[in-house]
């Protein structure tokens, strides 16, 4: 065994073991497996739903507008969530719209993650003033709001599902790049790292080889949860109509029209709402019960 292996080794076997340890530990919670659950059985309504049930979310059907959900009087059959003011199908097009909530918020988290956290490495590892910059530079996106990052880039164009992404990770970046740096700062001075630069690896293969498999255990509750966050915000941009425009539905723009009929026709808001207030609560329980799981493993209780 040569000395960069018996250096790194140790170290690297108790980074796995601890994010075994999380995840076990996480999985034996109950909230853990009841978010789970239910964000598994919506994932598999949105994905499968709109493949089996031959209901078209965009088709308009004036003659079947304002049909209220089962089980109020005029409900009809194939519309056990009613429709709206122009006969669409409202459980139709919620599932539509969580499809898309999920692809833009598990995707928007993936960027953010590679770029924040590559931002974050490099800072960490090199200091000095590479440090200084990057880290400015971090502050300044930080200190834009979400919202007004948005209508700047939304706002003066067509907005498309690419680019509600592109807008959710140049805003999400700056807090895994400050994460990220952290952990950096803390493993430059381990040991294998220096074993591996006396022994002539490159600045490369030290982050990406022995550095950037610690950083997951970290990064990853954090990503879990962010992924509820860029879909509330994803729908917050459906609803000023900044974000995807109609006739793809969103939640955001399916809530917003129907903010004038929550009177008469309170289903149509009420219903997508519900379906993403559940989804978000199932994905936040899971992050929660990974993060209780952390702190556990972390303070040495189990």
């Amino acid at each position: 065994m040569t000395t960069l292996e018996a250096t790194n080794t140790p170290e690297k076997v108790h980074e796995e073991t601890i994010g075994g340890r999380i995840f076990r530990l996480a999985r034996q919670s109950f909230d853990f497996k009841l978010g789970l659950t239910v964000a598994a059985l919506m994932i598999v309504m949105s994905v499968l739903c709109p493949y089996l049930i031959d209901i078209s979310p965009t088709a308009i059907n004036v003659k079947a507008k304002f049909l209220p959900p089962f089980p109020l009087e005029g409900w009809q059959v194939g519309h056990v969530a009613g429709t709206d003011q122009l006969g669409r199908d409202i459980l139709m097009r919620s599932l539509v719209g969580l499809k898309n909530a999920l692809v833009i918020g598990v995707l928007s988290v993936i960027g953010m993650f590679c770029l924040g956290s590559a931002i974050g490495m490099i800072s960490g590892y090199y200091g000095k003033w590479v440090d200084l910059i990057l880290m400015r530079l971090t502050d300044v996106q930080m200190a834009i709001p979400v919202v007004i990052l948005a209508i700047a880039i939304l706002g003066v164009t067509r907005p498309n599902e690419g680019l509600v992404i592109l807008v959710l990770v140049l805003a999400g970046w700056p807090a895994y790049a400050r994460v990220t740096r952290s952990v950096v700062l803390a493993e430059r001075k381990r040991e294998y790292v220096r074993g591996a630069e006396i022994l002539g690896a490159s600045n490369f293969r030290i982050m990406s080889r022995y550095i950037a498999p610690n950083i997951l255990p970290t990064m990853g509750f954090v990503a879990v949860l962010d992924v509820a966050r860029m879909m509330i915000f994803e729908a917050i941009f459906g609803f000023i109509g900044i974000g995807i425009q109609p006739p793809t539905p969103t939640f955001g723009n399916i809530i917003a029209a129907g903010t004038q009929y929550l009177i008469n026709a309170w289903w149509i808001t009420v219903i997508p709402g519900l379906i993403l207030a559940l989804t978000l609560a199932s994905i936040n329980l899971m992050g929660s019960a990974l993060e209780r799981a952390r702190n556990k493993v972390i303070r040495g209780l189990d």
